[in-house]
């Protein structure tokens, strides 16, 4: 399989939302019924310049970015301060957030392992924001 992949904008089947559901103690809002979700308009709402990748690594963690999620990346936004993004530095595809201080680029990791240095971008560097990364899909089941 070759990455990234192109993500394929097709019909997806309209999702009905039936209710809100509480990660704690339970809503009284569990009544409430959502409405419908286009996971498509949802999830690529620029088809031709949207991708997928697989995440490799555990330096994102912290941003809820997993080994082995799927990173969305649309490469048609341009990319802001603390933006999570996908960047070729010198040959390689990394993902991490963005950061700009004091005119300087930082490309830095959310983990709690201390190998995971910030990288500083400097003009040796070749560097290029591929795209910004705007969802992410984990799948739970094994």
């Amino acid at each position: 399989m070759q990455w990234p992949l192109p993500v394929i904008a097709r019909p997806c089947p309209v999702i009905q939302v039936e209710a809100l559901v509480s990660a704690g103690f339970p809503s009284p809002a569990a009544d409430y019924v959502e409405g419908r979700i286009d996971l498509t308009e949802v999830l690529v709402p620029h088809p031709s310049s949207t991708f997928t990748l697989r995440v490799v690594g555990h330096s994102m963690v912290r941003a809820g970015i997993h080994d082995g999620d799927f990173a969305i990346v649309d490469r048609s936004l341009v990319a802001r301060h603390d933006d999570v993004v996908v960047a070729a530095l010198d040959g390689e595809l990394v993902c991490k957030r963005l950061l700009r201080r004091s005119g300087r680029v930082y490309l830095v990791a959310e983990s709690d392992d201390p190998a995971y240095r910030p990288i500083e971008v400097t003009d040796r560097d070749s560097f290029e924001i591929w795209g910004v990364v705007t969802a992410t899909i984990r799948m739970h089941r094994r």
